[in-house]
Formats: C-alpha cells, structure tokens, sequence
C-alpha cells in the first residue's frame, strides 16, 4: 500500500532528538519492511503547550490551507491507500488525517492514540474531540500500551482495537560486544528537561546518595534545558563517581551502552521509554519504577526490577541487589538482550504490522 504517513506531535524530519521521533522512524521502517511504500505527508505540527482558545484555532486555520494543499496535490497526482497517523494526543491532535480520510474513501489508521477523560477542560477538549473522532472513524487503532487501549476503550467502546508492543531496530546491538569493568557502572538516558524527566532525575539523585558505601559510577546520557537542575539535583554525589556524557549521537547510543552493568532510570510519567529497550538489547538489566508503560517494556524479575510508583528505598534497594551481585547483571542481562533482539525488532513489528493490516485494514479498503 502507499501510506501518507503523519505525525501531528513531532515529524520524524524534526532535528529535536526524542523518544517521539525516534518511534515514528521505526514505525516508518516497520512498514516498509512489511511490504509498504510509505511517504510523510505533512510536516505540520499541532503540538499546543499552552492549550489556549486562541491557539488551537490558529492550528485549525493551518491545518484547514495544508489539508487544501494537500487535496489539490492528490487530485493531481493520486490519492495515497491510506492515512497512517502517529501519536495523536490532546496536546497534538490529527487536523488533516480523518478530513482528508473522509474525501478520498481510504482508511485512516491511527497509532499510540490515546484520551484521558481528567483532559477534558478549556482548548484541550476541542483537542480531544478530535482525536475521539479520529479514533472512532479509524480502521484501525494501534495500541502500544495497556494503559493506553484501556483509555480508548472506554472513551470510544465502539472503535476497533489492536496491540503492536514497542519496539525498536535491534541492528546496531546485534554484533555489541560486552566491555566489562572492575567497577560497577550505572547508566541513565534521557533529554534534561523539566517536568516527568527532571522528577526522574531527582528521584535517581535520592537514590543513589543512599548507595555511597558501594562501588559504582554512574554515566548521565543527555543534555537539555533543564540541565543546570539536573547537576543540581546531584549536588550530593561526589563529583568522581559522575560521568556527564551530554547528547550523544543515536547511532552511537549502543556503543556507550555496550560499556555498562545496570541500567538506572525511574521512569516517572514514562509513556514506556524506548531506552529501556536499547539498554537491554546492550544486555543491561533495567531498575525502574512500576508505572505508566514501563511494564510494557520491561519484564520484572526477569529482565529487570519494577519498584513501588515513588519508593525512593526501594528503588535503591533494588540497584544495591544488583551492585552486590555482578552475577545478577550477567543472568539478567543475557535474558534482557534475548527479549529484546527477539521480541522487541523490527522485523518482529513488520510482522505483527502485516497481522493487523490483514485483520483491518485490507477490509476497509
């Protein structure tokens, strides 16, 4: 199929790296490894951080000259087979997808859509109109979390539904080999940036001060605005045992990870956190929080362990285990790597990708 792909949040073209773009990229990738040709349609952004009156209407008015464009472009030059919308949320809703849907009688497929009825105030319920319309005209709502399925379905019982687990391309891990240190090294990802992030990284700080009688270093990938709290934060943590490494360059993540033991992130508000996932395709058992989607991507007890929502005790606790037993991150490692490399790859996304396909949308067409 020729799909116009489209994410309202965060174009996969965006130079701002995030966990946003990079899922779109292998979501493009995943498709076209399925068997389709797949072209981004528009680089119209509709994320609103403020959520005001004045700015949601300035995006409509956007998106109504783009979706005009876009109509005398595929009059012109053929319609697509389909629509496939990526992340449509209240802060980001899809303006163009189900109009254009609509005129050209092709499916509209949405992806990691979601709805929270606490968002219905002001602007931000326009939004989320928009984005139960959307749901309830889609072929197809492809659900990456629980949580997320959960909430659609109780907003829109009467939309269709299917589950497509995270994932990412396993590729640069494949031929990863271990380094392995004396000291015990810790590592963390993540863009320094205020808000579920920077609660994160507070929550990390706390943690570790209470493991100062153990050896360890910890390497902080990331750089960001919010990077003078995050030193801040770690203020309490000798200055020797910290690595800042700042922004590093994606296709160099796996090396960086290739030199770590134990992979240290809470996760507060993680929607599920693709880091966790290249962290275990590096063989690091993952130490987080049970919450939001993080156990869609890590197995507890298994790949790694899932503490109590705010449990800064046993969130140390739990890395003070592995710091105490470097056989833990060997055994835990081995069967992290193994999950993600067989579980979690592009080539298992395109599969289940062309299952849904099948089920779906090969019928509305």
């Amino acid at each position: 199929m020729k799909i116009a792909f489209h994410a309202p949040m965060k174009s996969p073209d965006h130079p701002v790296p995030s966990g946003d773009r990079q899922m779109a990229r292998v979501l493009i990738e995943a498709l076209r490894l399925a068997g389709h040709e797949v072209s981004i349609a528009s680089q119209l952004r509709t994320f609103s951080r403020e959520g005001s009156h004045a700015e949601f209407w300035a995006l409509r008015n956007e998106a109504e000259q783009e979706a005009a464009r876009l109509l005398r472009l595929w009059q012109q030059d053929g319609a697509p087979d389909a629509w496939f919308c990526y992340h449509p949320y209240y802060k980001a809703p899809d303006l163009l997808g189900p109009v254009l849907s609509a005129e050209f009688s092709i499916p509209y497929i949405t992806a990691e859509s979601s709805y929270s009825y606490r968002r219905n105030e002001g602007a931000r319920k326009l939004a989320q109109d928009q984005v139960a319309a959307g749901a309830r005209q889609a072929a197809v709502n492809i659900c990456f979390t629980r949580r997320d399925r959960e909430g659609l379905e109780e907003a829109i019982p009467d939309g269709r539904y299917a589950t497509l687990a995270p994932f990412i391309d396993v590729a640069p891990f494949q031929q990863l080999r271990k380094i392995v240190a004396d000291e015990c090294r810790l590592l963390a990802v993540a863009m320094m940036r205020p808000g579920d992030k920077m609660d994160s990284y507070r929550m990390l700080a706390k943690a570790l001060a209470l493991l100062l009688d153990l050896p360890w270093k910890l390497t902080i990938v990331g750089d960001g605005p919010a990077r003078g709290e995050v030193q801040a934060a770690f203020a309490g943590i000798p200055a020797k045992r910290l690595d800042w490494a700042g922004e590093v360059e994606p296709r160099a993540i796996a090396g960086v990870l290739a030199a770590g033991d134990l992979y240290v992130w809470p996760g507060c508000g993680e929607a599920y956190g693709l880091s966790y996932l290249e962290a275990q395709a590096a063989g690091l058992p993952v130490i987080a929080q049970r919450t939001a989607g993080v156990p869609e991507v890590v197995k507890d007890g298994k790949t790694g362990v899932l503490t109590p929502a705010g449990d800064v005790e046993l969130f140390a606790a739990a890395v003070r285990r592995f710091l105490g037993d470097r056989s833990l991150c060997t055994l835990f490692g081995a069967r992290a790597r193994r999950f993600v490399l067989e579980e979690r790859s592009l080539s298992a996304a395109a599969l289940r990708l062309g299952q849904i396909f099948k089920e779906f949308v090969e019928k509305a067409e």
